[in-house]
């Protein structure tokens, strides 16, 4: 994460006072050079950006000409949002070690907040199969939560062929529905669906603004057993727009929104996952779990403020308490009341808590998702979410609402 280290931590406004410029370099790296007539020739590569260079005293000597910035250069050290959006949200193909697994998926999620609190949708463009084979397709899966009803499932599931997506983008076309970086950086979306129960329609259109700063890099884990990917380009963002349920519509403005991007393979894997505000702060925090490996991996916390990336934090679980129950086809599910996470990384101390307002939970053993893991019921939880401790010598504190996941 070069691009990420530079731009928010080396040249971003939190260190101006004691950063004064930064050059990102690349020094006697190797690389291999194919000559015409196809040898391979060893050579030593290195890679600075003209003006950066400059900026710290340290620009090349131009016997002739001129050595400045290109497009590429710009990119690189001040992406416009629209270029960030695409560089950090594009979709993939699989790797060879999941090329006709089944169980490959990657999707775009958003969801939004009322401007009440009261209610709030969950929306994922999801593509998912053995792509390379052609035993794949695509689905609009939104669901509807709050104001005392129980949440509505709307589907569209399209095939392949009524699919597009592309790995240099964040655009992704299921069908009717569409996801569309706009040349500002933001993203509008549009969306056609069913719901399960009744069939009634459902269209969407939002536009959702991410605030600058406020984006998680990605992370990826790769094993014998398990693919997984995930980068968070709007961790805070504003939402405004209409979902529409047979002509009665929700109109938003200005609301609570957030979007991450997940690929992987999904077979026998499980995570606990939150992303919220917290008064000033954006936070994220995560772990995916493979059932079939005896180590548990720690989770990482990470936060944002005004100024963009502010700390990370690796507590080493999740504590869940209290009890409540669901009902998940029929069964009654536990679902936990309150959780707490807490870290201490040299003087830097974290307290995360949640207070659980409301859950929902699916059955994964079911199709289309049919995984099958030991923990079967995947829980969807919203709430209230406490921040306090301190980072570089300053009391950090927040209390906003936040979405939560688990497994039971």
């Amino acid at each position: 994460h070069a691009k990420f280290v530079y731009r928010q931590v080396l040249a971003s406004p939190r260190l101006a006072g004691s950063v004064t410029a930064a050059a990102p370099q690349i020094v006697g790296k190797l690389a291999y050079v194919t000559a015409p007539d196809g040898r391979q020739i060893p050579v030593l590569a290195s890679g600075q950006i003209p003006s950066r260079n400059d900026a710290v005293g340290a620009g090349a000597a131009v016997a002739s000409g001129s050595w400045t910035d290109d497009a590429g250069d710009r990119e690189w050290a001040e992406p416009t949002p629209f270029q960030i959006r695409n560089e950090i949200d594009h979709f993939h193909e699989p790797p060879a070690a999941a090329a006709n697994d089944p169980s490959w998926a990657e999707w775009h999620y958003f969801n939004v907040l009322g401007a009440d609190g009261a209610h709030w949708a969950f929306i994922s463009y999801i593509v998912a199969g053995a792509v390379p084979t052609g035993r794949w397709g695509g689905r609009l899966l939104v669901t509807l939560h709050g104001r005392g009803a129980p949440a509505e499932r709307f589907v569209a599931d399209v095939p392949s062929s009524r699919v597009r997506f592309s790995t240099a983008s964040a655009d992704l076309a299921i069908g009717a529905s569409t996801v569309t970086v706009l040349p500002n950086g933001d993203y509008r979306l549009h969306g056609v669906a069913r719901g399960e129960r009744d069939g009634a329609p459902l269209t969407l259109d939002l536009t959702v603004s991410p605030e600058p700063g406020a984006y998680f890099p990605g992370a990826s884990v790769s094993s014998d057993s398990l693919v997984s990917g995930y980068v968070v380009p709007a961790l805070r963002a504003d939402a405004s727009g209409t979902i529409c349920v047979s002509g009665r519509c929700d109109r938003y403005a200005g609301v609570q929104a957030y979007h991450d991007h997940n690929w992987g393979t999904w077979r026998g894997v499980t995570w606990d996952w939150g992303a919220g505000r917290a008064g000033t702060l954006g936070v994220l925090y995560g772990r995916v779990d493979d059932e079939r490996r005896t180590v548990v991996r720690p989770l990482f916390v990470y936060l944002t403020d005004a100024q963009g990336f502010l700390a990370v934090f690796r507590p080493s679980r999740v504590e869940y308490t209290g009890s409540r129950a669901i009902t998940v086809n029929g069964t009654r599910v536990v679902v936990p009341g309150h959780a707490q996470m807490t870290d201490v990384r040299g003087d830097d101390t974290l307290r995360l808590t949640i207070d659980v307002q409301s859950a929902a939970g699916t059955d994964t053993r079911t199709p289309p998702v049919a995984r099958g893991p030991a923990r079967p019921y995947f829980l969807q939880m919203k709430g209230l979410l406490h921040v306090s401790g301190r980072v570089n010598g300053r009391a950090i504190a927040g209390t906003g609402t936040g979405f939560f996941e688990t497994y039971r």
